[in-house]
């Protein structure tokens, strides 16, 4: 058990370490980072009247 504690621990050590090496090049905002909105919905027209059966 106390190796997967170590494991965890030296794992976020070398994750911390590449994130504060990186400095300004890592975005950590997510998916608001430099996107723009791009799909627009279309307004909401109502259905057309089914048309009676033909026989």
């Amino acid at each position: 058990m106390w190796k997967v504690a170590v494991g965890f621990v030296a794992f976020a050590a070398l994750a911390l370490f590449i994130i504060m090496q990186a400095g300004d090049k890592v975005d950590m905002r997510g998916e608001s980072a430099a996107h723009e909105q791009t799909e627009h919905t279309a307004p909401a027209t109502p259905a057309a009247p089914a048309a009676p059966a033909a026989k």
